[in-house]
């Protein structure tokens, strides 16, 4: 089978395409799936790009999707032909015991999905939504969670509430899509008036250009006749929370997914005070969240923004393309 591995210290120029045996057959418990796609996540790019970041060898990528070949005794969620996807957070089944860090996370802690085949427990999937393709599923492991749990399960939303998604990446346009299936009212922000136009296209009531207006926090409020937005999916971190919070509405949510603007920074806590909001920083989710954000797929008829699609060959290629950050919505690669 083909694979990918992040050869050396790492680094994008140490990502090497290679050969290796078929996954082995299923023990009890354990399915084996033969993986058609997965999808860019910054995160992924963080360990592609990281030097000494993780274990020489290591098989990238987070997000797994394809069909189940084999199962092993025991097993009786899955059957031969099955679609399935992949979770973030592999023994994070249910429950308040949140993971604290990315020791069991496949393509960083352990070996990920950018190869032909894997055998693993099955729990460490979940069936994909009907009739998607697997370039489609794979969107779900990481950006589609994390927008899910960020509004449903944390927030929690409700229909004719505010949410402000910064830019176009990933996890903000999934967040436009749940939003506006959900009944609520959407702005997006983003430098680039092409993406804006694109998310108005998929439903955003109100765009900001935040090169155009540095101050975006007050346009929001403007936009919401002064309320501000009850939830913020914040991905920027301290580059653009000060204006999150200015945007955000008295006593809302702020849910803090990324941190493409710096990993610390200074924070307006005395602004957070006062306008009594929730800073809520989140990781992905359970599995229990991600058969919860399957069903709710299915009912709703959502299907992910694929912006590009590379080979798994050309995975150097895809990850200088989203380090660009050319891209709207999710990028796939074809495995």
């Amino acid at each position: 089978m083909r694979q990918v591995t992040i050869a050396g210290s790492g680094g994008l120029s140490n990502l090497t395409l290679g050969e290796a045996p078929d996954a082995a057959a299923p023990g009890p418990g354990e399915i084996r799936v033969r993986i058609a796609a997965s999808s860019l996540n910054y995160h992924d790019l963080r360990v592609a790009m990281t030097e000494g970041a993780t274990a020489p060898g290591r098989i990238p990528l987070a997000d797994g999707a394809g069909t189940v070949d084999a199962v092993g005794e025991g097993v009786t969620e899955f059957a031969a032909g099955d679609s399935v996807v992949s979770g973030f957070f592999p023994l994070w089944l249910s429950g308040d015991a949140l993971p604290s860090s990315f020791a069991t996370v496949p393509g960083d802690g352990v070996d990920g999905y950018a190869r032909e085949t894997v055998t693993m427990p099955a729990t460490w999937f979940t069936h994909a939504p009907k009739g998607w393709s697997a370039a489609e599923s794979a969107t779900i492991t990481t950006a589609g969670l994390t927008a899910w749990r960020a509004l449903t399960v944390d927030g929690p939303l409700k229909a004719g509430e505010t949410v402000l998604a910064l830019g176009t990446g990933g996890v903000s346009i999934y967040a436009l899509q749940i939003a506006k299936a959900m009944g609520a009212r959407v702005i997006v922000t983003s430098s680039s008036d092409e993406k804006l136009e694109r998310a108005k296209s998929l439903g955003a009531d109100h765009v900001i250009n935040y090169r155009e207006t540095p101050e975006w926090g007050e346009a929001v409020l403007d936009a919401t006749d002064g309320r501000g937005a009850d939830h913020v999916i914040e991905v920027g971190g301290p580059g653009t929370l000060a204006q999150s919070i200015i945007g955000g509405k008295v006593g809302g949510h702020i849910a803090l997914i990324g941190v493409l603007t710096g990993r610390s920074g200074d924070i307006p806590t005395g602004n957070l005070m006062r306008r009594q909001q929730r800073l809520q920083g989140l990781i992905v989710g359970a599995r229990e969240h991600q058969q919860d954000f399957v069903r709710a797929l299915d009912a709703t008829g959502i299907r992910p923004v694929i912006g590009d699609t590379f080979d798994l060959a050309d995975l150097k290629a895809a990850f200088l393309h989203q380090k660009a950050g050319a891209h709207f919505g999710k990028i796939a690669i074809t495995i």
